[in-house]
C-alpha cells in the first residue's frame, strides 16, 4: 500500500513510476476499475430484445431500464460523489462497491421487471465509484501531466462502456442474461478487495457537514460558468451517444441484419476503437487546445450520426459511425474534465459530481427519447435526433468567449 495521502503527486523515481510521477500500475488499476464499475450501466443495452421477450415488454418500456439506471447514476453523482471530498476515499469506495455487489445479485435473481428496475437504479447509483476514482487520479497527477493521466484513466472508462456490451452479449448467448448481472456482482466484490488493498489513503479535503457539502456543490455550479458550459456540452454529446447505443441493438437484430447476440457483441467491440483517442485528448488538453478540439469533436459526432442514418442498410457505415461517435464523446469528456478540475483543486469530487450529473441527465433523456424516436419513426429518426444534439452544442460553443477569465476557461 502506498504511504502517501495523495494530496500532492508523488515525485518521479527510477523504479516503479512512470515519467509523469505516478506509478504505472496504479494508473492501470484505476483505468480498469473505472471501466469495470461504469460497465454496470450498460450491460442491459444489448439485452433489451431478450428482456422484452422475457418480461413481455414493448420497445419503449424496455428502454426505460437504461433510462432508470442512468437516473440512478445521476442520483449517485449528486448525493454520493460529493462525499469524496468529505470522507476518506478508500473506505467510501469499498462501501459503495459492497452495495453495488448486492444490487447486481438481486438483479440477477429478479423474477419481475419492477425488481430488475429497482436493482438497476441502486446499482446505477453506487457505480459512481468510477467518478470518485477519476478525480482521485487527477489529484495524484502533477499539473503538467494531469490531462494525460486523466486521459489514460478515462480510456479505461470508455473501454468499459463499450466492452460491457460485448461481454454482456456473449455471456447472455452462452449462459443467459441473469449471469451477466451475477458475474458482474462477483467482479465488484473482487474489485472492492483489490482497491482496498492497493489504493493509497486519501484524506478528506473538507470537514464541512454533509448538508453543507451538497449546498457547496450547487454553489460551484452557480460560481463557475465553465462548469455549466462543459456540462451542457457533454449532456448534448452523451444524449446522442446514449440514443445510438440504446437503439442500435434493435437495428442489428431486426429484419435488415438478423444479428445474433454474438453478432451484436462483435459490433460493440468495433465501437471500442473510439477509446484510442483518450490519450490524444489528454495531450490536446495539456497543450491548451481545449476550445478548437471541442468544436472538432462536435463536428465529428454530427458526421458520425449522418453516416449512421445511411448505416441502417450498410453495416460498414454503421460501424464507422459508432467509432466516430465514440471518439467524439470521449474527446469532449476528457477536455471537459480537464477544464473542470482546474477550477478548484480542493473541490474536485464536487466539481466532478456536478459535471457528470449534468451530462448524465442528458444521457438519460437521450436513451428515452431515442427509444421513443425509434418506436415512432425508426432508425432514421434516431440518427436525425443524434445529429441535432452536437450541432446544437456547436452553436452554443460559438457563443463561448474567445479569451475567457481564468476561472471560466474551457
Amino acid at each position: 500500500m502506498l504511504a502517501s495521502t495523495a494530496q500532492r503527486a508523488p515525485r518521479t523515481t527510477a523504479s516503479g513510476k512512470d515519467v509523469h510521477g505516478v506509478p504505472g500500475w496504479l494508473v492501470a488499476l484505476l483505468a480498469v476499475a473505472t471501466g469495470m464499475t461504469v460497465a454496470n450501466l450498460y450491460y442491459a443495452q444489448p439485452l433489451l430484445s431478450s428482456l422484452s421477450r422475457v418480461f413481455h415488454l414493448g420497445t419503449t418500456a424496455a428502454g426505460g431500464l437504461i433510462t432508470l439506471t442512468q437516473v440512478g447514476y445521476v442520483i449517485g453523482m449528486l448525493f454520493l460523489v460529493p462525499l469524496g471530498d468529505r470522507l476518506e476515499k478508500r473506505r467510501l469506495i469499498t462501501a459503495l462497491l459492497a452495495v453495488t455487489t448486492v444490487a447486481l445479485a438481486v438483479a440477477g435473481f429478479a423474477t419481475s421487471f419492477p425488481v430488475l428496475l429497482l436493482a438497476s437504479l441502486v446499482s446505477g447509483a453506487t457505480s459512481v465509484v468510477a467518478q470518485i476514482l477519476v478525480p482521485f487520479a487527477a489529484s495524484l497527477a502533477p499539473d503538467h501531466a494531469r490531462g494525460r493521466i486523466v486521459g489514460r484513466v478515462m480510456s479505461g472508462l470508455l473501454t468499459g462502456i463499450l466492452l460491457s456490451r460485448t461481454i454482456s452479449s456473449l455471456v447472455s448467448d452462452i449462459a443467459g442474461w441473469r449471469y451477466v448481472y451475477l458475474g458482474s456482482a462477483v467482479l465488484m466484490a473482487l474489485l472492492a478487495v483489490a482497491l482496498r488493498v492497493a489504493l493509497p489513503e486519501h484524506a478528506p479535503t473538507t470537514s464541512m457537514p454533509y448538508g453543507q457539502v451538497l449546498r457547496s456543490t450547487a454553489r460551484l455550479v452557480r460560481t463557475h460558468p465553465a462548469l455549466r458550459r462543459r456540462g451542457l456540452y457533454q449532456a448534448a454529446m452523451f444524449g446522442g451517444f446514449s440514443a445510438f447505443w440504446t437503439t442500435v441493438s434493435f437495428v442489428l437484430t431486426g429484419p435488415r441484419f438478423h444479428y445474433s447476440p454474438v453478432g451484436v457483441a462483435l459490433f460493440a467491440l468495433v465501437g471500442a476503437a473510439g477509446a484510442a483517442v483518450a490519450p490524444l485528448a489528454g495531450h490536446w488538453a495539456d497543450r491548451r487546445l481545449v476550445r478548437p478540439m471541442t468544436a472538432a469533436a462536435f463536428a465529428v459526432a454530427a458526421v458520425g450520426f449522418a453516416l449512421a442514418g445511411f448505416g441502417g442498410h450498410h453495416i460498414v457505415l454503421l460501424a464507422l459511425a459508432a467509432i466516430l461517435i465514440d471518439m467524439a464523446v470521449q474527446t469532449t469528456m476528457i477536455l471537459g474534465q480537464h477544464t473542470v478540475y482546474q477550477l478548484d483543486a480542493g473541490a474536485r469530487a464536487r466539481l466532478n459530481s456536478a459535471f457528470i450529473a449534468i451530462f448524465f441527465t442528458g444521457g438519460a433523456l437521450g436513451s428515452q427519447l431515442g427509444s421513443l424516436a425509434y418506436h415512432a419513426a425508426g432508425w432514421t429518426a434516431v440518427s436525425a435526433f443524434g445529429a441535432l444534439l452536437p450541432l446544437l452544442a456547436l452553436a452554443y460553443w460559438a457563443t463561448e468567449p474567445r479569451r475567457p477569465r481564468p476561472d471560466a476557461a474551457g
